[in-house]
């Protein structure tokens, strides 16, 4: 999956865009990983380090993001492996505190994504599941929660970037019969319907626009890019992805 925090104190977003669960890298190790967008944080910008441990709801969900967001622009692979896997434990500890609040359970799709990424082929595709899982239960709390939003339309959309082979594999030896209910349809409407909720937001336009591009429809991608590029900077790494978005539109035919 880009990585936020909703404007209030709602939600927080995909670190760098590709939330992360992003099921070619996920599955196979097929393909890379697209950034989570990265998370504007609602606790002080101070790093991980130099934070207290964690303890409360609030504080865990934070602590994760805020792993998260620190492991995407880390350059050490240890250290950022770390990074991921205590983001994944304060999460799955956020979600035994509060299983029935959204945060926890979209943190933990974000952290279990990122995890995913140092195992091998089988613990990717359950990771892969797990993200799916916890995405899908922060929306029956929240159904407009935009970065869960999200997380499901680049899931529907990775899986089906993934060959048809490497998908049949996945479903009939490594438990990921999951990845059949993939379709680009439900990749537009989630991703469309995060739009809808924060129309203001790039990375938002960013994943549509590439959707609508790897979909064949051309002319609503160049739409979808030149609105990203218009969007104003909401988030840490926007600028990163503004020129990402700037680069795929001049290489679009």
């Amino acid at each position: 999956m880009p990585t936020y925090i909703a404007r209030p104190a709602t939600a927080r977003f995909l670190g760098s865009v590709h939330l992360v669960l992003l099921a070619s890298a996920i599955l196979l190790g097929a393909g890379s990983l697209l950034p989570w967008h990265c998370v504007a944080a609602q606790m002080p910008a101070s790093r991980l380090s130099a934070m207290t441990e964690p303890n409360t709801y609030a504080e865990l969900w934070q602590a994760a993001a805020m792993a998260v967001d620190e492991g995407e622009f880390e350059r050490n692979e240890a250290t950022r492996t770390a990074l991921y896997a205590k983001a994944t434990a304060y999460a799955r500890r956020a979600v035994a505190l509060n299983p029935g609040d959204a945060e926890g359970h979209f943190q933990l799709s974000r952290a279990l994504g990122r995890t995913a990424l140092a195992l091998g082929p089988r613990d990717r595709v359950k990771y892969g599941i797990e993200v799916r899982e916890h995405a899908l239960s922060a929306l029956q709390v929240a159904p407009k929660h935009p970065g869960a939003l999200h997380v499901m339309g680049v899931w529907n959309a990775e899986i089906m970037r993934l060959n048809g082979f490497s998908r049949a594999v996945a479903k009939a030896f490594l438990g990921g019969q999951v990845f059949g209910t993939a379709s680009w349809s439900e990749a537009v409407r989630y991703l469309e319907l995060a739009v809808q909720i924060e129309p203001d937001r790039l990375v938002h336009r960013l994943d549509l626009a590439r959707i609508y591009r790897d979909m064949g429809r051309t002319d609503e991608a160049r739409g979808a890019y030149r609105a990203a590029l218009a969007s104003a900077n909401a988030d840490a790494n926007d600028a990163v992805y503004r020129q990402h978005a700037g680069e795929e539109l001049r290489r679009l035919k």
